[in-house]
């Protein structure tokens, strides 16, 4: 049940953001197209930054973080809920999306680093790779949201993985070589 109404909440906020910026929503208007009152909001997220980070987690949960096809199939996704992803990308606060996501994407490359290696810690460099990796393909995924309406997605994540440090792409690709579409 409480799935079902994060969903009804998520998809109320996605409608409003088609019209307004996440800073010219207030939680009070998210409640009254919900239907909900403010106390089932609060219950569900702590504020309109947390339920836009519950949408994009919700939706990249199932990316295979390693994976041409899985990524490139979870950034078209992103193109064709391109409002929602330019308004969120817009937003500049200190709760603004891009930084869910890179902490989003530093737990799920740190917790695959850590499966591949058989070990509960990672060492200091390794650790700073997956940040420095993430920071810069989360970067570039918002720019090509916000700036680029002509390269593909598979394109983008080839380049980004193309791209990665030395050190995790022989972590995390058999022969160091990453697989194309």
């Amino acid at each position: 049940m409480a799935e079902i109404t994060k969903l009804w909440i998520a998809d109320k906020m996605r409608e409003m953001m088609k019209y307004k910026t996440i800073d010219k929503i207030r939680v009070t208007e998210i409640c009254k197209a919900a239907e909900i009152e403010r106390p089932t909001f609060y219950y569900h997220f702590k504020d309109k930054y947390d339920l836009v980070a519950w949408m994009f987690y919700h939706s990249a949960y199932e990316t295979d973080v390693i994976s041409v096809k899985s990524a490139a199939q979870s950034m078209n996704k992103m193109k064709s809920d391109m409002i929602f992803y330019k308004r969120a990308y817009e937003d500049a606060s200190q709760n603004a999306l891009w930084r869910y996501m890179v902490e989003y994407f530093v737990a799920r490359y740190t917790e695959l680093a850590k499966e591949r290696l058989r070990t509960d810690l990672l060492d200091t460099q390794l650790s700073y790779s997956i940040r420095f990796y993430c920071m810069g393909a989360v970067g570039m995924t918002q720019e090509w949201v916000l700036n680029d309406n002509i390269t593909s997605a598979e394109t983008v994540v080839q380049m980004m993985f193309n791209s990665m440090p030395e050190k995790l792409r022989l972590l995390f690709f058999l022969n160091n070589e990453i697989q194309t579409i």
